[in-house]
């Protein structure tokens, strides 16, 4: 590996170039499918793997909203009478986000075209296990935008 690849610094477009590493050939084993990208994290500066996070809190809380959440399949969002998991439609919008950019700005721009009854909640753990592998030491960092559901408010009006 290049040694400009790691200096390079964290920014959306290193992000997606992360993102593009999961390997789906290992899909059903998430471990694996996050391997390379884990490790190439893990190379960065603490710095950068923060800014991974906060770019990851982000994009994950921009998809945080009611014509997202009503367009995920079985589970989806119907009304405020209706059981609906708020964990099930964050892991679905981490789907968005391990389709690649392209997908990620098309679904942002139309809630319909989310993905139906999938999930991808590894990919929460990334960040975490990179700093981790890093430093030895527990990952202990808040993320510049809450992408827990109902976390961004004005998308949540009717």
């Amino acid at each position: 590996m290049s040694n400009t690849s790691q200096n390079q610094k964290m920014d959306e477009n290193e992000f997606w170039k992360i993102v593009d590493m999961f390997d789906w050939e290992h899909e059903g084993d998430d471990e694996a499918v996050l391997e390379e990208a884990v490790n190439y994290l893990s190379e960065k500066s603490n710095e950068d793997i923060f800014i991974f996070e906060d770019i990851l809190s982000k994009l994950l809380y921009d998809l945080d909203g009611i014509e997202y959440a009503k367009n995920i399949g079985e589970y989806a969002y119907v009304d405020d009478e209706e059981f609906f998991s708020v964990d099930n439609f964050l892991y679905a919008r981490c789907v968005v986000i391990v389709n690649g950019r392209d997908f990620y700005y098309d679904v942002l721009q139309s809630p319909e075209k989310i993905p139906k009854d999938m999930e991808f909640e590894s990919l929460l753990g990334i960040t975490r296990e990179a700093f981790e592998k890093k430093n030895d030491e527990e990952f202990d960092y808040i993320s510049k935008f809450d992408y827990e559901t109902y976390s961004n408010k004005g998308k949540w009006r009717e």
